[in-house]
């Protein structure tokens, strides 16, 4: 590649796209609520949520010293990730905590990269994240899954018009904001029956001698406060378009 087609690539890649017409920001976000909201879709696009989810604790094992031994990403749209080190202390801590918290913290993040016009950077920040699980996946279906994933925010990101490129990011940034918060319901429901017995919460009140229902009530205020946070950064796209 020459030095202008770099150039060119690296403008691609970090210049700022136009603004999004305010009604898209709008529409995207009710589309998004409504995948969350509708059981058949949810449990397909749940996927997306459950890769963040293991991204998270293999993220927080990594950075807090833990050996990432691998990642299962399997059909029920469940997941797992294994990692080695002390079975208690600050770095258990934070990657059992990093699983529930982590689709709307990388949600607040796509957030803030659309709100200065980055839809290009963060497709392709996407693309790279996703590879980089895929060298930790160590089953048939999490790889295909991964695979897929990243096939079509290449393509989007690649091939397609910038309005589809936002309608693409918007979608996918409210999504992982609201898909965040439902699993730790759906979580609650479970160990309200007697299952999930192992679950992060579970887990964590056994190293922290604190109730599991406190570290679910930890989930869900981190959550809500990113979709706050979130909400507030995608709603400056459209609300002073709207007001003009």
């Amino acid at each position: 590649m020459s030095i202008d087609g770099v150039a060119d690539l690296w403008d691609k890649l970090l210049g700022a796209q136009p603004d999004p017409p305010g009604l898209l920001v709008l529409l995207t976000a009710v589309a998004a609520v409504l995948a969350v909201a509708f059981r058949p879709v949810w449990r397909v696009a749940r996927n997306a949520v459950t890769i963040a989810h293991e991204g998270g604790h293999a993220l927080m094992a990594l950075l807090t010293g833990r050996r990432l031994r691998g990642i299962r990403l399997e059909f029920d749209t469940s997941g797992l990730t294994l990692s080695s080190g002390r079975p208690s202390g600050l770095g258990m801590i934070l990657t059992l905590l990093g699983g529930y918290i982590a689709p709307s913290l990388v949600g607040v993040l796509g957030a803030w990269l659309l709100g200065g016009n980055r839809i290009t950077l963060l497709l392709w920040l996407a693309i790279v994240l996703l590879l980089l699980m895929l060298i930790n996946i160590r089953n048939l279906f999490g790889v295909v899954s991964l695979l897929i994933t990243g096939a079509i925010v290449f393509v989007v990101s690649w091939f397609a018009d910038p309005e589809v490129q936002a309608v693409f990011a918007y979608a996918g940034v409210w999504f992982l904001l609201f898909g965040g918060i439902r699993p730790i319901f759906e979580l609650q429901s479970l160990r309200r029956r007697g299952r999930m017995r192992e679950s992060d919460a579970d887990q964590l009140a056994h190293i922290t001698h604190l109730p599991a229902l406190f570290w679910v009530g930890v989930f869900l205020v981190v959550d809500v406060a990113a979709l706050v946070i979130g909400a507030f950064l995608l709603a400056g796209q459209w609300l002073p378009q709207t007001v003009a």
